[in-house]
């Protein structure tokens, strides 16, 4: 079994306030989630208006799987408009390690 996770370090553009942020993830979680069949949510940062940090992770039989959807869930957040892609961290690990 794989288990791979990333971190997304956000700039969020014209947003003012704690709402306008939620207004902003709210959707790019949830598509997110429904596109890509993960596990993801805001994990850090989440008193700051312009700034956000989102964690995904899934779990796989083969790594190359993992890797594929993972790249794919960075791909889709980095092009997402109003939103900057400052920092993508990742790992994959298997139940053995």
């Amino acid at each position: 079994m794989w288990i791979g996770w990333i971190e997304f370090d956000l700039l969020l553009g014209d947003v003012h306030s704690l709402k306008g942020k939620r207004s902003v993830l709210r959707p790019l979680i949830a598509e997110v989630r429904r596109r890509f069949e993960v596990s993801v949510a805001e994990v850090d940062l989440q008193e700051l208006h312009r700034r956000a940090v989102l964690g995904a992770c899934l779990v796989a039989a083969d790594r190359a799987h993992v890797v594929a959807v993972l790249d794919a869930v960075e791909r889709h957040v980095a092009a997402r408009p109003g939103v900057e892609l400052l920092s993508a961290r990742r790992r994959e690990v298997t139940s053995d390690d």
